[in-house]
């Protein structure tokens, strides 16, 4: 996100709501843009274990 962007924004008086509006959207463009990329994640893999599989951990070297 550009630090000018929301320096402009802060310092808006009543008037000045494009720079609000130019925030508002750069924001949803980058939700957008993340949400995208998070469901291009691949799915992790399913596996049929037992259930007695992975209940406890030896730690004894």
């Amino acid at each position: 996100m550009d630090a000018g962007l929301v320096n402009a924004a802060s310092n808006a008086g009543a008037n000045d709501v494009a720079p609000l509006l130019m925030l508002k959207k750069a924001m949803d463009i980058q939700a957008n843009t993340t949400l995208s990329l998070l469901n291009a994640l691949p799915q992790p893999p399913q596996t049929n274990n037992p259930p007695n599989l992975g209940q406890s951990i030896d730690v004894r070297v």
